[in-house]
């Protein structure tokens, strides 16, 4: 949306009239939600059952392994969150007829909700690259043979990572689109750059990151997440054993080249960007940090979590902690980076995915039962 005065070098220029009528509306719409009610929260039910397998998009477009097994077998299905109601299901050619109940599946959305990548057994082993404005399937590339652990697409679109196999087969790739190609998801094999296998991750990170079948030994790449500014890929270095401690790499894009390597405490189960690039934020051991480039060291943040995301402009973080000190429900709540106070709240539990909409004016948050809760920032 474009904004109410655009600043010249020595003036302030009104907006057009169909900008600010588009504007007006919008808060008016707000105004009169506002007056039904005394939270900036609303929780809905989006879809019945159970699945763990699900992820929200900048538009508020949720999609899962579908809870409803159609016609004997279960494909990805696109619910709308705003509505909480189902749209329709994607399938591809030559998808089996049957398939398992509680199958895997990861996804990716574009940072315009228009475009999504997906995996699922029944897609077969490769990534499937899907328009959600013509409703089909637009391209195929980066086959597989361990099912994909994590998948991240670039803010601009121009880059998309990877992440499978364990230990000695753990492989993180990165392709680029295909500069003389009209379609926004031209991803062509192979990739442009890879870290992985024994030989790779001695090369990248060092002998000890090579070393397999021990106790505290890499076994995977978790979760990974490209800066804004696309200069830079963040992983999780997932270690063996449950009391192990995982790393965050920091890599060059587009070469994977290593950067930084941080230590952590616990398994990591999340990590985001700010909004300028300078702080990556992570979720390890129920506990939020923060890195930058400033320092070596982690910064332990005032307050749990086990997911958290970032907001596109502001510095600003939605989090959620599964645990609350006398409670037996956790908490989703917003918190200010600058001053790392709590800006707004709300219990919650069995949370497994958050998404600030693409204009920051929202964030959806969905449980793996179907609830989603949207909450909206306050106008002033």
């Amino acid at each position: 949306m474009p904004p109410l005065y655009a600043k010249s070098k020595r003036q302030i220029v009104p907006a057009s009239p169909q900008a600010l009528a588009t504007r007006s509306a919008a808060l008016a719409a707000r105004g009169l939600r506002d007056l039904s009610r005394d939270s900036n929260w609303l929780i809905k039910k989006i879809f019945s059952d159970h699945t763990s397998h699900l992820a929200i998009s900048p538009t508020g477009q949720l999609c899962a392994s579908s809870p409803l097994q159609r016609a004997g077998t279960e494909r990805i299905a696109l619910y709308d969150i705003e509505l909480g109601e189902g749209n329709f299901t994607l399938s591809v050619p030559g998808e089996p007829p049957v398939s398992a109940p509680g199958m895997l599946a990861a996804f990716a959305w574009s940072s315009t909700g228009r475009y999504l990548v997906a995996a699922w057994p029944g897609g077969g082993e490769r990534l499937h690259a899907f328009d959600l404005y013509s409703k089909s399937l637009v391209g195929r590339f980066g086959g597989f043979s361990e099912f994909p652990r994590s998948l991240a697409w670039s803010d601009s679109g121009r880059y998309f990572a990877c992440g499978s196999g364990d230990g000695a087969e753990a492989r993180l790739r990165l392709w680029e689109k295909a500069q003389d190609s009209q379609s926004a998801v031209a991803f062509l094999d192979p990739p442009l750059s890879e870290a992985g296998g024994t030989r790779s991750l001695e090369k990248c990170f060092g002998a000890e990151w090579a070393e397999s079948g021990d106790e505290g030994a890499f076994t995977r790449f978790g979760r990974i997440a490209f800066s804004p500014d696309e200069s830079a890929l963040a992983t999780v270095l997932e270690m063996e054993g449950e009391w192990a401690d995982d790393s965050v790499a920091v890599l060059d894009v587009p070469t994977l080249r290593r950067l930084r390597v941080f230590p952590a405490q616990g398994h990591i189960t999340d990590l985001a960007w700010t909004f300028d690039s300078r702080s990556l934020l992570y979720c390890s051991g129920g506990q939020a940090y923060r890195l930058t480039s400033e320092s070596p060291v982690s910064e332990s943040l005032p307050f749990g979590g086990e997911l958290l995301t970032c907001h596109p402009h502001l510095q600003l973080c939605l989090c959620f902690s599964s645990w609350l000190k006398n409670s037996a429900k956790g908490r989703l709540f917003v918190a200010n980076l600058n001053t790392l106070s709590t800006e707004d709240e709300y219990p919650a539990e069995g949370l497994v995915d958050l998404r600030w909409s693409y204009d920051g004016l929202k964030a959806y948050s969905a449980t793996a039962d179907g609830f989603a809760y949207i909450y909206e920032l306050p106008l002033l």
